[in-house]
């Protein structure tokens, strides 16, 4: 915990550093060192408190330094990336002699207040229902409801989250499949698991965890699944009355899970039966086509949330955002119904799947 720290201190205070360098550059009138030295050490403190403090504090002002915190974050991650931009071009503009340069500063100004506004936009704008079409022979018609990636809690309100669930209970689904990080921390969890209680899906609620259920404290997460009615499925499969089989996994990534266990469960079901794959994390989607799984659903990546974060994901997965045909299996992976920590998005909007089968 204490290296997580040292290391984000540093590489906020480093994207701060190069941001106000870089305005220090084109803007020579705020380059004294009173700026340059004192800017990036106040924004980088507030950030760390406001983000360390909100997550053991409740009360008066706390929503608000939440969201002030987080906020100035992405700003800064934001202002960072399209600075960095600014100052290739301008590098590049100098080994041509310098022609345009001039007006880099103020475009740059312009482009990350506007980047900034559409990120805000992103952040707090209501996700939408997201339709998506699947054609799988074996299965049989059916709509389903995906809840993933919600992060409820502190930087989510109750009333938020149920005008959004309403959306989804709206469509009227047969069927709702939760993918895992669902309740993130702060007060009022018994809130939030009744109002997914109340969800009407008249094949029931199935789910998994996702990787933040085991860091918020796995026991707790446990329960808020079983108070909010949903059916927990830990490296278990489950046979609903049509013969549908919903599989699910532990995370793959926290738990350890090996591709070795995915393929020692599949041979627990029933191949001649339609099978749907529930995993937080999007991987061992090769695996499970080859054993002729039908349907597979993933969350954990946001699509990146903040452009150009998203190329960062493509590191790690090699599949991030949306419907897939894997040897004819179909892969679904949602980019979220809202965000984790930085209460932002940009090129990368929060949805509300409803998958429609056959």
């Amino acid at each position: 915990m204490a290296l997580f720290f040292i290391l984000s201190t540093l590489v906020i205070w480093g994207m701060t550093v190069f941001v106000i360098k870089w305005l220090a550059l084109v803007f020579p009138a705020i380059s004294c060192r009173t700026v340059t030295t004192f800017c990036p050490l106040l924004i980088t403190s507030f950030i760390l408190f406001g983000i360390s403090y909100t997550r053991t504090h409740y009360g008066w002002g706390t929503q608000t330094l939440y969201y002030a915190a987080y906020i100035l974050f992405g700003f800064v991650f934001l202002a960072f990336c399209l600075s960095f931009g600014f100052a290739v071009l301008y590098l590049v503009l100098g080994w041509f002699g310098g022609t345009g340069r001039s007006g880099l500063g103020i475009c740059s100004v312009i482009v990350i207040l506007i980047v900034w506004g559409l990120s805000v936009w992103g952040g707090f704008s209501a996700p939408e229902i997201k339709r998506i079409s699947i054609t799988a022979p074996q299965l049989p018609k059916l709509k389903i409801a995906l809840l993933s990636d919600s992060h409820l809690g502190r930087g989510v309100s109750l009333e938020r989250f149920n005008k959004a669930l309403s959306k989804l209970e709206a469509q009227k689904p047969d069927l709702l499949l939760v993918l895992g990080d669902v309740f993130e921390y702060g007060q009022n969890s018994e809130a939030y698991a009744e109002r997914i209680r109340q969800f009407s899906a008249p094949l029931g609620k199935y789910g998994v965890l996702g990787n933040h259920e085991y860091y918020v404290g796995y026991g707790d997460s446990v329960e808020f699944y079983k108070k909010a009615g949903i059916t927990l499925l830990q490296n278990e499969q489950i046979q609903l009355p049509n013969e549908l089989q919903i599989i699910g996994l532990k995370d793959i990534k926290t738990a350890g899970v090996t591709s070795q266990e995915l393929l020692n469960l599949l041979q627990q079901t029933n191949p001649n039966r339609p099978r749907i794959l529930l995993s937080h994390t999007p991987l061992y989607a090769q695996e499970a086509a080859t054993q002729g799984v039908d349907l597979m659903f993933s969350g954990h990546t946001h699509n990146g949330q903040l452009w150009p974060f998203m190329y960062l994901v493509k590191l790690q997965f090699p599949r991030v955002y949306g419907l897939f045909d894997v040897n004819g299996m179909k892969f679904y992976i949602t980019s979220g119904m809202f965000y984790w920590g930085i209460p932002l998005r940009f090129l990368a909007p929060a949805e509300l799947p409803i998958i429609e089968v056959n």
